[in-house]
Order: C-alpha cells, then sequence, then structure tokens
C-alpha cells in the first residue's frame, strides 16, 4: 500500500510546498486585483488581455537564458533572487494603489517584471522538486505539487475578491490591501525556502556557448519520450481548451448568467483536485504511457460533450472529467519531464516544457476565439475536441517510445527509449 503523504516525509518538501501554497494564492488573488484596478482606470477590454500578454512574454524572450541559469547556478538561490524581484514589484503595486495612481503604464511595467521574475524562477522550480525528495518518493511528491496547484487556483480569486470588497474606510482598501497580502505571501515564500537545506549548487559545469545554452532543444528533439509527452500536451490543450469561451457558454447557450460560468470555471480545477487526491492513494505504477494518451483522449471527448451539452449539469460533469483527465496527463508528463532528463540539464529542458504550456494556454485561448469567430463557438468547441482525439491516435503511432512507457523510473523510461530507437541516452 503506497503511503499517500510519503513526500512529505522529507523536511525540505513539506517547507517547500508550505511556502508555495501561500505564494500561488497570493499571486492568484493579485492577478485578480490587478485585472480589476486597470479596468477601473481605462474602461476598455483590450487592457484586460495586455495584462496577460505581459506577464506572458518575459517567458517567451527569456525561456533560453532562464533554462541556462537554473542549471548554471544554485537553483534555490535563483528562485530566492526571482521572487525578491515579484515581491519589490508587489510593493510597487501596493504603493501606486496606495497613492491613487490613474495610469495603466506603470502597472504594465511591473507586469513585466513579475513575469521576468516567473521565467526565470519557473524552470528552477521544476528542476529543484527532484533535490527535495528521495527518487521513489518523486511521483508521490508531481502528485502533491499539481494538487497544491489546484487547490491554490481556486481559493486564491476567491481569496482575492473577498479581500477586495471588505469596507474598509482610508487607503488600505480594494486593490492595495490585496496587493499588501500578496507582498506578505511572497515574505513568507522567501523566509521558507531560504530555510531549505538542500543545496543542490552548478550543476552545468562547461563555459557558456551556443551548444550549451540550446542543449535543451537538442535534448528534447532526440528524446521521444521527451517529445512525444511535451507535444502532445502543447497540441491537445490547444485544439481543446475551452476555457476562454465559457463566458459565450454561460450567457448564451446554457442561460447560466455570473454563478453559472463561475461553476463552470470552478469545474475542471474540481476534478483535478480530484483525481490528485485519488493518485496518492493510488499512485500510477505501471503502463504510464498507454495511461497518458488515454486520458488526454477522454479529456478531448469530454470536451466534445462540453460543447454540445445544453444542460448545465451535464455540462458541469464534462468539464469535471476534462479536470480529471488533463490531471494525469500533468502528472506523467512531469514526471517524465525530469525523470527522463539528466540532472545537469533539468532547468534547460523544463525551459522548453515552460513554452511549451505557454503556447498551449495562451495561443490556444487565441485558437478558440479565432475558430469560435469562424465558426461559433459550439462548433469551434467540438472541432477541438475531435481534434485532441486525433492527435492522441497519431501520437500514439508516431512515439512509440512514449507508448511503450512502463513505470515512472529513470530505468523504465531509459529501457522504453532505447527498445523502440535503439538509440543510448544518457542514464541518470
Amino acid at each position: 500500500m503506497a503511503q499517500p503523504a510519503a513526500a512529505f516525509l522529507s523536511r525540505d518538501f513539506l517547507r517547500y510546498q508550505l511556502a508555495r501554497v501561500v505564494v500561488i494564492i497570493g499571486a492568484e488573488a493579485q492577478a485578480l486585483a490587478v485585472a480589476w484596478q486597470v479596468y477601473e482606470i481605462t474602461h476598455r477590454a483590450i487592457d484586460l488581455g495586455y495584462t496577460g500578454l505581459i506577464l506572458f512574454l518575459p517567458g517567451l524572450v527569456f525561456m533560453l537564458p532562464a533554462g541556462h541559469v537554473a542549471d548554471r547556478f544554485d537553483r534555490r538561490r535563483v528562485i530566492l533572487v526571482c521572487y525578491a524581484l515579484q515581491a519589490i514589484a508587489s510593493f510597487w503595486l501596493f504603493w501606486l494603489a496606495w497613492t491613487g495612481v490613474n495610469h495603466v503604464w506603470p502597472i504594465f511595467a511591473l507586469l513585466f517584471a513579475i513575469g521576468t521574475g516567473r521565467a526565470f524562477s519557473g524552470p528552477a522550480s521544476s528542476a529543484l522538486v527532484p533535490h527535495l525528495v528521495p527518487k521513489e518518493h518523486f511521483v508521490n511528491a508531481i502528485t502533491w505539487g499539481s494538487a497544491i496547484f489546484q487547490l491554490a487556483n481556486i481559493v486564491g480569486p476567491a481569496l482575492g475578491g473577498v479581500l477586495f470588497t471588505l469596507p474598509l474606510r482610508g487607503r488600505l482598501h480594494g486593490a492595495g490591501l490585496v496587493y499588501l497580502c500578496t507582498l506578505l505571501a511572497i515574505l513568507w515564500f522567501l523566509v521558507l525556502v531560504g530555510s531549505l537545506h538542500v543545496r543542490p549548487g552548478r550543476m552545468e559545469h562547461r563555459a557558456i556557448s551556443k551548444e550549451v545554452i540550446l542543449a535543451g532543444f537538442h535534448y528534447v528533439a532526440r528524446t521521444q519520450v521527451l517529445l512525444g509527452s511535451i507535444s502532445l500536451d502543447l497540441f491537445a490543450v490547444l485544439l481543446g481548451g475551452a476555457v476562454a469561451l465559457m463566458p459565450i457558454f454561460a450567457q448564451d447557450i446554457l442561460h447560466a448568467g455570473p454563478r453559472g460560468l463561475g461553476m463552470l470555471r470552478a469545474a475542471p480545477a474540481l476534478g483535478a483536485l480530484a483525481v490528485s487526491l485519488w493518485l496518492m492513494v493510488r499512485p500510477i505504477q505501471r503502463r504510464a504511457g498507454i495511461r497518458m494518451l488515454v486520458c488526454v483522449a477522454i479529456f478531448g471527448a469530454a470536451t466534445v460533450v462540453f460543447g454540445v451539452s445544453k444542460s448545465l449539469p451535464v455540462s458541469l460533469a464534462a468539464l469535471f472529467i476534462v479536470g480529471a483527465s488533463d490531471m494525469v496527463s500533468v502528472v506523467i508528463r512531469s514526471s517524465v519531464l525530469q525523470l527522463a532528463t539528466p540532472p545537469e540539464m533539468r532547468g534547460r529542458v523544463s525551459a522548453v516544457n515552460s513554452l511549451f504550456v505557454g503556447a498551449s494556454n495562451e495561443l490556444g485561448e487565441f485558437e478558440s476565439g479565432l475558430t469560435a469567430q469562424w465558426w461559433g463557438a459550439v462548433r469551434a468547441v467540438v472541432i477541438g475536441g475531435v481534434g485532441s482525439m486525433l492527435i492522441t491516435g497519431l501520437w500514439a503511432a508516431f512515439f512509440p517510445s512514449l507508448r511503450c512507457a512502463d513505470a515512472l523510473t529513470p530505468e523504465a523510461l531509459l529501457a522504453a527509449e532505447v527498445e523502440q530507437t535503439g538509440r543510448e541516452v544518457r542514464q541518470l
């Protein structure tokens, strides 16, 4: 019988997750406050789009150097520096709200700073987790990390809304109060991460060069199990994502109003959280590749059901399954990402993965909006879901190493890669 909380036996992992849950809640609350404050200043919907774009751009611009930094320097120190930058930016957001700023460009500048911090901390954070737990507890750690992320994404916006609407007098109210709480959350994070015993040190010892910086791309490109799992997620979410169109479904198709929209937005996260809790008790032990492919196909099928549904309960059930199936895929992909990568390259490979994930989410929303403009919301979601299922079948044929991946261990993933491709990959 697996220990559901095995990863928390490690002191550093426990502290890291206690820090992480608070800082993610703070970040989600801050995102809500920023959107509301920007709209209050300009009353232009396009400026809300700019807030997301500005946060995403640093990841696109700094992806290669961020991965190299995560491998060349102590990953714990990289994370501390990045979150110190975000703490400074959150303080200035608080100061702008306190002084009653009526321009959005200072807010956008600070969002770019926050996005830069996230661009560099993302690969370092992902690559740090294997240092926090024994190898046999790593999949459990990934599962817990995904569950905590989903929980924080549910709590964060709700907390932000409550804080924003507290009837306080004076200047400490609304966005300013949210930013102050986010700043305190980041300080909590810095204290706990600073207390970690782990000191990974420098993993990449070669001198900086074009070859070293691009090594993550090259490693992913020649490792089928990695390329298959990362690209499968990219195209499945790119085609099957329906999040951007939920307001249309809530208002025009389901006639559920704002409350219905809130329920629709929460349903995938609840499904993901439920599956995370289940995987802690019944972890994935065999046939990981097949399970990932099947769950991505279920993701596509549930998206189709959501697209054709005209009943709110059916739509909620479909989105619950969308989130649940996607979580299985996330746990397997995240495990493969770290276990199939040499320790000294995990930062650069994680940076490549971050680019793929960011592209699937951001471009997926754009693709959904564009196809809905062409075909209508229902057809766009249904065609996207069918596309996700077709991609799953193609990837099962194109990436036999992914299809044949068995246990989530370095040895099993290495064996599947060698058996299917005949190429030796570096033993972890």
